[in-house]
């Protein structure tokens, strides 16, 4: 492991809202291109999103992390009270992404080990989106069988709840 590459994850501020929603953007481009038409995908916008990412950010029951790879923001997640109404755990992890660049490099596990530790906690995960169930079953997440469906421009998706 002596080549892996450093990587700091550490709390977001006002400052990290570009880059936070240029990973957003990227990596949906990369997670979900075999569920979401390309078109849709192209149409994602980072601008649009750095000013949405500036609320979460100031949001202080939301916990906003970056995984910042030599100086440069490679994945985040957010953690805050679970939104299901009502909720099956205290804290959701509400969204955890990482540059498929950056993937087996510890940058998800580092995310997920600050944002939740081994705390309960539930999360959504798209149903087909095997490389991430994975993740979280070895840590510790299960599905507990509920679903979602979530409208992204033209397209159902089914979303699987997780839970430990």
């Amino acid at each position: 492991m002596g080549n892996a590459p450093s990587i700091t994850v550490r709390a977001a501020d006002d400052r990290d809202a570009p880059g936070i929603a240029d990973v957003h953007v990227q990596a949906w481009r990369e997670a979900y291109a075999h569920l979401l038409p390309a078109a849709f995908l192209a149409s994602l916008d980072p601008v649009a999103r750095t000013s949405r990412w500036r609320r979460i950010i100031a949001d202080p029951a939301i916990t906003v992390l970056v995984a910042e790879h030599d100086g440069r923001i490679v994945g985040w997640a957010t953690a805050g009270p679970g939104r299901d109404v009502p909720p099956v755990r205290d804290r959701e992890l509400e969204g955890i992404y990482v540059l498929a660049t950056m993937h087996g490099t510890g940058a998800g596990q580092a995310l997920l080990d600050q944002a939740i530790g081994d705390r309960p906690a539930f999360l959504w995960v798209a149903d087909d989106n095997p490389r991430a169930e994975a993740f979280y079953r070895r840590n510790g997440f299960r599905r507990d069988g509920t679903t979602k469906t979530e409208r992204l421009g033209d397209v159902d998706l089914v979303a699987t709840r997780m839970v430990r």
